[in-house]
């Protein structure tokens, strides 16, 4: 893994944490939806960490702690609103755009049964508000990974040309990060509140 700032290191740490405790508490208490839903937020937020095939199983385990905790308790509304968070996720990483809105309407019905049970949650309005934006923000990010690859081909043909389309994969990469960003970090809230509930955060990690 690439250097990462030190914020987002603690972060990092933070939800390798919430992970460990979560799976060790789920061996005591398998029914548990609060702890399956805490251990779902921890891996939604990690994928952010991750790339490629990675990222995407990650993904893919965090709904199915959700979907576990679900089973448990249906109408377990930030559960719901979490699984909404994982689908839009999932969404992101197809390129093709039915596809993808399959998987955007999915988080879409998950925000809507989470509001339906908790109504004046700002947090589920909001990711319904999400989802309308979704679409819009995949194909920005399929024409800005686009425009990339046609500069790295273009890097390929010529002298000078690999420094300007290293800048360019830096802001097409930073445009992927902050879409990603957006989507999963809201989840770090449910996972953060409940696992401060019963453990202090992690230390800093020290400076050299």
């Amino acid at each position: 893994m690439d250097s990462i700032p030190r914020e987002d290191l603690q972060r990092l740490m933070l939800f390798e944490q919430t992970r460990e405790k979560a799976a060790s508490e789920y061996l005591r208490s398998p029914n548990d939806p609060d702890n399956l839903t805490r251990w779902g937020g921890a891996l939604l937020e990690l994928a952010h960490f991750r790339q490629g095939q990675e990222s995407a199983d990650m993904i893919q385990e965090a709904v199915s702690k959700f979907e576990e905790a679900l089973r448990i308790a249906p109408k377990k509304h930030d559960t719901l609103w979490c699984l909404g968070n994982a689908h839009t996720s999932q969404g992101f990483l197809f390129s093709d755009p039915d596809k993808a809105n399959e998987y955007f309407q999915q988080a879409a019905r998950c925000f809507q049964l989470a509001l339906d049970e908790d109504p004046h949650n700002e947090l589920y309005h909001k990711g319904i508000e999400m989802t309308t934006k979704a679409p819009s923000l995949h194909q920005e990010l399929q024409r800005q990974l686009a425009t990339q690859m046609a500069s790295y081909q273009a890097s390929q043909g010529g002298g000078g040309g690999p420094s300007k389309a290293s800048k360019k994969k830096k802001k097409d990469n930073d445009f992927k990060y902050d879409v990603m960003g957006w989507i999963v970090l809201s989840v770090g809230i449910v996972a953060w509140m409940s696992f401060a509930k019963s453990a202090p955060p992690p230390p800093p990690p020290s400076m050299r």
